[in-house]
């Protein structure tokens, strides 16, 4: 029976959050909002089915450690120091000012000062799943609001993370004066002691034991190295130092995230981390009450007030003396306006601190729910509010669109925000550096067409970036693998290996990144060609069929066939092994190379000859 409620609880869970996730994807919203309904669906306060939330619980634990790896794994110093001047004080001010707020409603619904406390922390961590999807859909988060309010949420998550640390030695125990002071200190002890031995091992034993496992070749290995860290250091964190798995999670994804390993664990380890986040989020629905509206709605109306009011004001004043273009703080303030991960897991660990109770936890709940939901739509009023306050604080641009806040210079308006190229050499992604790879690269680079090569042979990427060639160690099949090498911008993708697995997945990856994108495909056999031009690539190249066609020409000017001859065996070649597909050339004639087009470069020179 234990085994079949096991079953029974991963498969209702996962259906739900399948199930709910699409339909709020489907309707604009976040699918976390999905998740957190499907609890409520499998939770034991709706009719029907019901999941054992002890297990959902055990789940729910191996989330958070997964969840706090990927959030080390992709923290990122130079991000944050970019943005120190604004992001530092400004996630300082506003966790006070939340947490502070927090506390008041807390104590006046009769928790006392710890229970409000915890439950303002709580309110003051904004999600960055939920940040990220809203800036990216909206394309401001590659503008300089998108990267103030990442550094934001790096500093919230650290002082999350210090919070974590902290609460077991505040909260846990009946001490007061001195004794408070010497629980913290001793606290802080034990982390600094875990931290400076995680990095001075993990700095020397976890690069070593990827190189080795990344030598193997084998992803489902790595990808077992990669989850056999974040945990084992996690629970080590908890037998050895008396910590937070939470923190020892952080940690290991720190240490992971500091070598050249980083993104291959990025995209293939953390789709894990993905499913047990959603059991993570489920767990959380689960517990909520939804009698508890009826009951509290004071409560609830306070809880949601502070998170999607006050904080977005307190957040536009903390950044307004700064003098920051005024679209970018309010772009900066509103996306503050939602808690998420980081809430959910302060409140869990309260609760089980013994520090606040159900109502807290629920309140939390509903104000998570109400605000994932309207974030993405409050914050399409980004434009209209910048308006509005341009004519009231009498700062607009000749356009009508606010230049700054609280300083003068030149106008800071959205086009002003976006990040310039980081030169004027165009850029070409080639997938696999074997003999092909090679070829395509040099020929690129005297075009000048910057080549950036995605590898899975660490060796040959070490080698490469020591030449001064960009190259990336990852899995072209994963999203993100393709975005960090720049599909995005490129202007073309060179698939050069035939055994390459996940080739289609590839090709459709990019073309939804970049549909302008030039792809060219190898495949091994000729049946594969189809599916592959079915994906999205341009050009696709088979094995088979070109070595026919060499052997054929070949074998034509052996006899001394003339050209029309040859050229004529070569289209009735082409027709009858390649199903009548068009010739390469023929197919991407006008969507030369930009170099090409400028007729720069002696390749260039003599294609245009030809």
């Amino acid at each position: 029976m234990e085994d079949l409620s096991l079953i029974m609880t991963l498969a209702g869970s996962l259906g739900a959050a399948l199930v709910c996730g699409y339909i709020t994807l489907r309707l604009g919203l976040s699918p976390i909002l999905g998740y957190l309904m499907a609890g409520l669906v499998v939770g034991p306060y709706t009719p029907g089915f019901t999941a054992d939330g002890r297990l959902a619980n055990q789940f729910a634990d191996v989330g958070v450690i997964l969840l706090m790896f990927g959030v080390g794994l992709q923290f990122h110093v130079e991000e944050l120091l970019a943005v120190r001047r604004v992001a530092i004080p400004g996630a300082v001010g506003l966790s006070l000012a939340a947490t502070v707020l927090g506390a008041f409603v807390g104590v006046a619904y009769g928790w006392g000062w710890p229970a409000g406390i915890v439950f303002g922390l709580a309110l003051s961590v904004a999600s960055t799943v939920i940040l990220t999807r809203v800036m990216a859909e909206s394309g401001d988060l590659q503008t300089k609001a998108g990267h103030i309010a990442i550094g934001w949420r790096v500093v919230e998550d650290l002082l999350t993370v210090l919070v974590l640390v902290l609460m077991p030695a505040v909260f846990a125990r009946e001490v007061g004066g001195w004794g408070l002071v010497l629980a913290v200190v001793l606290a802080l002890g034990k982390v600094a002691v875990m931290v400076g031995l995680t990095f001075l091992l993990g700095n020397r034993l976890i690069p070593w034991v990827l190189d080795r496992v990344a030598q193997t070749r084998s992803r489902e290995l790595f990808t077992l190295t990669v989850l056999a860290i974040a945990l084992g250091i996690a629970v080590g964190s908890v037998e050895l130092f008396d910590v937070s798995v939470a923190l020892g999670a952080f940690l290991a994804g720190m240490v992971v995230g500091r070598t050249e390993f980083s993104l291959r664990a990025a995209t293939e380890a953390l789709p894990m981390r993905d499913a047990f986040a959603v059991l993570f989020f489920v767990s959380v629905g689960m517990l909520f009450r939804p009698k508890f509206l009826l009951e509290s709605p004071g409560l609830v109306a306070w809880t949601v007030a502070v998170v999607m009011l006050a904080k977005p004001l307190a957040a536009f004043a903390v950044v307004a003396p700064f003098g920051l273009p005024l679209r970018t703080a309010v772009s900066v303030s509103l996306v503050a306006g939602q808690i998420g991960e980081f809430s959910f897991i302060l409140a869990t660990v309260g609760e089980h601190l013994g520090v606040i109770d159900e109502r807290a936890r629920n309140a939390i709940v509903a104000a998570a729910i109400a605000s994932i939901a309207a974030n993405p739509l409050i914050y399409r009023l980004v434009d209209p509010m910048t308006r509005l306050l341009g004519r009231m604080l009498k700062r607009p641009a000749p356009d009508g669109v606010p230049t700054r806040l609280g300083a003068e210079g030149a106008a800071g308006d959205r086009d002003g925000e976006v990040d310039g190229p980081s030169g004027a050499r165009f850029r070409s992604v080639i997938v696999g550096y074997g003999p092909v790879g090679r070829t395509l690269a040099r020929l690129l680079r005297e075009n000048r067409v910057e080549p950036v090569i995605v590898e899975l042979n660490v060796e040959t990427v070490r080698r490469l970036n020591a030449d001064g060639t960009t190259a990336i160690y990852g899995d072209a099949a994963r999203r993100e693998t393709l975005e960090s090498a720049g599909v995005p911008d490129a202007v073309a993708l060179v698939i050069g290996s035939s055994t390459m697995q996940g080739t289609a997945e590839t090709i459709r990856h990019a073309r939804e990144l970049n549909p302008s994108i030039l792809i060219f495909a190898r495949s091994a056999y000729l049946r594969e060609v189809e599916g592959l031009r079915e994906a999205g690539a341009d050009v696709v190249f088979s094995g088979e069929g070109e070595v026919a066609l060499s052997m054929t020409e070949s074998l034509l000017r052996h006899l001394r066939a003339t050209p029309e001859q040859v050229d004529r065996e070569r289209a009735r070649i082409r027709a009858e092994l390649l199903a009548g597909l068009p010739d390469p050339d023929s197919i991407i004639e006008g969507r030369e190379l930009p170099a090409a087009r400028d007729g720069e470069g002696e390749h260039a020179a003599a294609s245009e000859a030809r």
